[in-house]
């Protein structure tokens, strides 16, 4: 009985310890515990799923859903990466990877992948590859049908294979043998002097080692006699927060402190200065930015705004503020994981959008202008934060026809670029090239000819006015109004292929030089009618101007539309 009574106590005394030990762990450290309990959860879900689901299931698509869904939930730039994808992390963080330099297009209609834009001195290119060949055969596999032919055309550097394709205006198929190289996008893909010996220089990535290409083509620019400078960050996504580090200490005395890194740990917590000599701290500088300019690009065109280095011109950055590392994970993966916030020499944090806090379905929103605070530039400037970077001189941007759209999704514009260069071996230098009128007659009859249909969105908005009118009784008093507004609407392709035709013929310039000129000749194309670059190009030659800007607090200019 003695023996019974002394094992129920000890029983009871286990309970209660237990009891004090999961209250003790819950209330002393309730995020462990947390943690502990919802991984405990996901584990057994997994095993319930795998054990008595009516289905079998794939441990690693269901598990991997799971995972990236949990990401998502914070921000789109953390990410898990299994060892298979090893490859596309390092192309992501060195922007090269082992494949043949090409971009390539699935198109539904052939059911096949085309050649869309070789790249210059790239494998592709070098063969004879060309815009609009169709890719028939890798080794002898048929690629019909096949929508993701990118795996197939890369692999480890040096290794080989042979490719089948139908070549527009030929009988027989061609075939290639192709090595595969380390694929580097260009860092510098066009730099120039300009009229008034203004330098350009086009950076396209911060990614790899741009600095060095970048310090290249300045000293070439000041050999040449440029007395003032373009940079274009238009469309740079970012890269390396080192290389834009070391491109603006370029233009600012060593010692400046250009970035502030702040994160939960330590060593997420970093201050980064300029450590060099600068190559010139004279000369004028014009930073081009637009919706596309971010990470890094912000970093070089904040901190130059901020120290009153440049004259930001264009529209208002994209707005990224985190910064990112790389962990490693069990079996080979790597997860890319938003450690910090930058914060450029005015103190400010670009961060446009709070991933923190969302709204009850999810969704996130930029942070409104009436919650953003005021910074001040070294010169006393004022610029704000949780929006990007805002220009010193915002240009108001165009918007494209909606035409235009759906004659490039529809391949038209590409096609009647192949056709072109079938007949046309050579072409005038990109700066002296243009699309005739006698051209886009040709194009128009193109067009016709494949019973273009586009969708007006006017038209789908007067449709839904007309349903709503007559559901509220409105319709009986305003019939005539809306057989007029329907007339006026109605579908015209000759009349917007006229009345759209500089845009167009823009669109089609570019994708025929890029066939000849590669990526430098369309932009040069591009540059020929160029508002941001107009308004830069303006300034720079209005020396007092230039310095008003940069020495007293700016007022933003908006270009009138002509």
């Amino acid at each position: 009985m003695r023996r019974l009574f002394k094992i129920r106590w000890i029983a009871a005394l286990l309970v209660v310890a237990g009891a004090v030990c999961f209250l003790s762990f819950k209330s002393g450290d309730s995020r462990s515990f947390q943690i502990a309990k919802n991984l405990d959860i996901f584990n057994s879900i997994v095993k319930e799923l795998d054990m008595f689901y009516v289905d079998t299931i794939d441990p690693n698509k269901t598990i991997r859903e799971g995972i990236d869904a949990m990401l998502y939930s914070l921000d789109p730039y953390t990410e898990y990466f299994p060892e298979d994808d090893q490859a596309e992390l390092e192309q992501m963080l060195k922007n090269s990877y082992g494949g043949i330099g090409s971009i390539i297009r699935y198109d539904p209609k052939l059911k096949r992948t085309v050649i869309a834009e070789p790249y210059e001195n790239m494998p592709a290119a070098n063969v004879g590859l060309k815009a609009g060949d169709i890719l028939l055969e890798i080794d002898g596999k048929d690629l019909l049908g096949n929508t993701d032919v990118s795996k197939l055309l890369r692999g480890q550097v040096g290794t080989s294979f042979k490719l089948k394709v139908q070549r527009p205006g030929t009988e027989k198929p061609l075939e290639f043998d192709i090595v595969r190289r380390s694929i580097q996008l260009p860092f510098i893909p066009y730099y120039a002097v300009l009229d008034n010996n203004v330098g350009y220089i086009n950076l396209s990535t911060f990614s790899g080692n741009p600095s060095k290409e970048f310090k290249q083509a300045f000293l070439d620019l000041k050999k040449k006699g440029i007395t003032s400078l373009v940079i274009d960050l238009r469309n740079n996504g970012g890269g390396l927060l080192e290389e834009s580090i070391e491109i603006a200490n370029f233009f600012l005395p060593r010692g400046k402190t250009l970035v502030t890194t702040k994160g939960k740990i330590q060593q997420a917590s970093n201050t980064y200065k300029t450590l060099r000599e600068p190559l010139d701290l004279e000369i004028s500088l014009a930073v081009l930015v637009n919706g596309g300019t971010a990470s890094s690009s912000e970093i070089l065109a904040g901190s130059l705004q901020d120290l009153d280095r440049a004259v930001i011109v264009g529209s208002r950055t994209f707005g990224k503020g985190l910064v990112q590392t790389t962990r490693p994970l069990p079996y080979g993966g790597t997860m890319k994981l938003t450690t910090s916030k930058y914060y450029i020499p005015s103190g400010r944090c670009v961060q446009a959008i709070d991933y923190e806090h969302r709204n009850e379905d999810g969704n996130v929103k930029r942070i409104p202008d009436s919650l953003t605070n005021v910074f001040h530039t070294a010169a006393g400037r004022e610029v704000r934060d949780g929006g990007g970077v805002t220009p010193d001189i915002n240009v108001k941007q165009d918007k494209l026809p909606n035409i235009l759209y759906y004659l490039v999704n529809d391949n038209l514009i590409f096609n009647y670029a192949t056709d072109y260069c079938l007949k046309h071996p050579t072409i005038p230098s990109p700066e002296q090239f243009e699309v005739t009128d006698a051209d886009y007659a040709d194009f128009k009859a193109m067009v016709k000819k494949a019973d273009f249909k586009y969708d007006q969105q006017t038209e789908k908005i007067l449709k839904n006015l007309k349903e709503m009118a007559e559901f509220e009784g409105y319709l009986a008093d305003s019939s005539e109004e809306f057989k007029a507004l329907e007339k006026k609407l109605s579908h015209n392709l000759d009349r917007d292929l006229d009345h759209f035709s500089k845009d167009i013929k823009n669109m089609i310039a570019v994708e025929i030089i890029k066939r000849y000129y590669y990526q430098r000749g369309s932009i040069i194309q591009q540059l020929k009618d160029d508002d941001d670059l107009k308004e830069a190009v303006k300034v720079l030659g209005d020396q007092p101007k230039y310095k008003e800007m940069l020495s007293s607090p700016a007022v933003s200019t908006i270009k009138k539309e002509k």
